[in-house]
């Protein structure tokens, strides 16, 4: 009887799972063969980056209609394959899709209520008070702070240099953009430059010490993880942050200092009794754990993305002398005719700011975008109906991969993103920030810091390839963000 039972268990169960995994196939949308547990997903974190399992759906769904099926886990999750589609996604029909399905418990881990998980109108009043923050107007103000931090940046490679040293130039990136982050953001000195131990360095580097599979599986049964307490910010890392954003709060509150940085414009938005909304609406102000998990989120993502931004444009620099020498040209103009690096001088790199985009273009920080669907949507010239709740995913890194948008696409090619190239483009080829309302709120910011750290190695140093990194680079298996593994080990020579 026992037997008999367990059997018609497993019976069913298979039948269960059959069931889910013939989603896509009962709705005539082609798709990828999936197997148990994990789906679409066997293999990430193990033998491969996410990223390469989902360029591999992609060139088997490519073609076959403008978006194909792909399962995480059980769930039926959307693969866009056509650019057009993409434009709606992200663009036109927007308001089908202004959520991120990614997962966020505000109860049990407060700093996971930032502007990048939430979700709904929340979403959109947020957005609406943080959006001011990111001006030009606002860069300029932070933008002599960010120098003077490049400032200590150049002196350490001097130091490093003359000892004749191999550098490891990833790390020494991510102090200096820990610095730049830790003072626009929280208005601290947080001496990575000076002190690699520094705890700001410390609590930066573990913020990213989740697994990108655990957050996957997070992200895929969030009901569950809620209800079990699941937290993504490590416990000691939240506190620390918390911390800190409470300290500086009171101290510029009970003193009257203020400093021209993201944290003294968010406690105006704090002590805003209301602001208006583009709809006549009251936004309401700006909570304690509101702050405290934007600025983390700003700090996260700022020195991490910015980080590895240029390390990847410096590898390809590296590798490519001509293209160094082009690109060190470029900023020696900008001197020439600013006089200084100047925020104008920053913008006006025009060769510099290609590197960076073809850095952006080949690795992709984020290699894919999310989205939910929020309620029922008609695929435009095609008999399917997406059902609220789906998720949607814009394969970031496979489309920058793709050659129909970037001929002989492992070829870093700086020149793709001059502007008469960058003009004969489909503009949704390029997604390294997103687009549409949910893009990067911090875009401009990441790329300034990129471009001044960038500037300032090229214009003191000749840089080459250590024995040390491997060509090509390895990359990590397991983060969530394309990062490299071992380090990026460069020679520098001073001019």
């Amino acid at each position: 009887m026992f037997l008999y039972l367990l059997l018609m268990i497993l019976a069913l169960s298979f039948l269960w799972i059959q069931r889910h995994y013939s989603y896509w196939e009962r709705r005539g949308v082609p798709y990828v063969e999936a197997s148990f547990p994990r789906g679409n997903l066997q293999g990430v974190g193990q033998k491969f980056h996410m990223s390469a399992a989902i360029q591999a759906c992609y060139k088997q769904l490519k073609g076959k209609g403008p978006f194909g099926g792909i399962f995480f886990f059980l769930n039926p999750v959307v693969l866009v394959t056509d650019l057009e589609l993409v434009k709606r996604v992200l663009v036109k029909d927007f308001q089908f899709f202004h959520d991120r399905s990614l997962y966020y418990n505000e109860k049990d881990d407060p700093l996971t209520g930032n502007l990048l998980n939430i979700e709904g109108t929340r979403w959109r009043n947020l957005r609406a008070k943080i959006t001011p923050t990111f001006t030009s107007g606002k860069m300029k103000m932070m933008f002599p702070t960010i120098v003077a931090i490049a400032d200590q940046f150049h002196e350490l490679l001097v130091r490093e240099s003359a000892e004749g040293v191999e550098i490891e130039m990833k790390e020494a990136l991510a102090r200096f953009t820990t610095d730049v982050i830790g003072a626009c953001a929280f208005g601290l000195e947080c001496d990575s430059l000076s002190n690699p131990e520094s705890i700001f360095r410390q609590m930066g580097s573990r913020l990213f010490s989740k697994r990108s599979f655990r957050l996957v599986v997070a992200q895929q049964f969030r009901e569950l993880a809620r209800f079990l307490g699941y937290v993504t910010f490590d416990k000691e890392v939240s506190k620390f942050f918390l911390n800190v954003v409470r300290d500086t709060i009171e101290y510029r509150e009970k003193s009257g200092v203020s400093g021209k940085d993201f944290m003294d414009l968010m406690i105006k938005l704090k002590n805003t009794e209301s602001i208006d909304d583009s709809e006549g609406g009251s936004l309401g102000t700006l909570t304690f754990n509101e702050i405290a998990a934007q600025a983390v989120v700003f700090f996260a993502a700022g020195f991490e993305t910015s980080a590895t931004t240029m390390s990847y444009c410096l590898y390809e620099l590296a590798l490519n002398p001509a293209l160094q020498d082009k690109a060190r040209d470029d900023v020696t103009r900008v001197i020439r005719k600013h006089g200084t690096l100047a925020y104008e001088a920053a913008q006006d790199m025009q060769y510099v700011g290609a590197c960076i985009d073809e850095a952006l273009r080949k690795y992709p920080p984020g290699p894919s975008l999310s989205r939910a669907v929020t309620k029922n949507y008609k695929v435009p010239n095609t008999d399917t109906t997406l059902e609220k709740g789906t998720s949607v995913l814009i394969p970031v890194y496979a489309i920058h991969h793709d050659p129909e948008h970037f001929p002989d696409p492992e070829r870093y090619d700086p020149d793709r993103f001059l502007p008469e190239q960058q003009a004969t483009r489909n503009p949704y080829s390029y997604l390294p920030f997103g687009e549409g309302p949910r893009n990067c709120i911090g875009l401009r910011f990441g790329l300034t810091v990129a471009r001044i750290g960038v500037a300032y190695v090229l214009k003191g140093f000749r840089i080459s390839l250590s024995g040390r990194t491997p060509v090509p680079l390895e990359l990590s298996r397991q983060k969530m963000i394309l990062t490299i593994e071992r380090g990026l080990w460069l020679h520098l020579e001073m001019l």
